[in-house]
């Protein structure tokens, strides 16, 4: 008896198989796109970009109207206006910088 025992040989890729796989694999994504699912990285990255523009318009808008409010209560005329419409794009902007900066879950 020999020592070397007989070994099958290994098979090659059959080139239809990866064809079937590329093709399934193309269904699926027009299935993907037909259905609705999106991809939930760029959702991801949608949710993001809309949090960092509702922060800077809301510190704007917020600042500038509290400011204004303040103006005409107190009459000092566009002082506090611009103080508080200052104040409030130091505030959008610390927390851009904080939402950038976070760490990924």
């Amino acid at each position: 008896m020999s020592d070397i025992e007989p070994g099958q040989d290994p098979v090659r890729e059959d080139p239809r198989i990866s064809s079937l796989k590329k093709r399934i694999g193309e269904v699926e994504h027009l299935e993907r796109i037909r259905t609705g699912q999106r991809d939930p990285v760029a959702e991801e990255n949608n949710r993001l970009g809309n949090r960092v523009l509702a922060e800077l318009i809301g510190g704007l808008a917020g600042g500038a109207l509290i400011g204004w409010f303040l103006d005409h209560v107190i009459g000092t005329s566009p002082w506090l206006l611009l103080v508080f419409l200052f104040l409030g794009i130091i505030v959008a902007f610390r927390n851009i910088i904080r939402i950038s900066t976070r760490r990924p879950d």
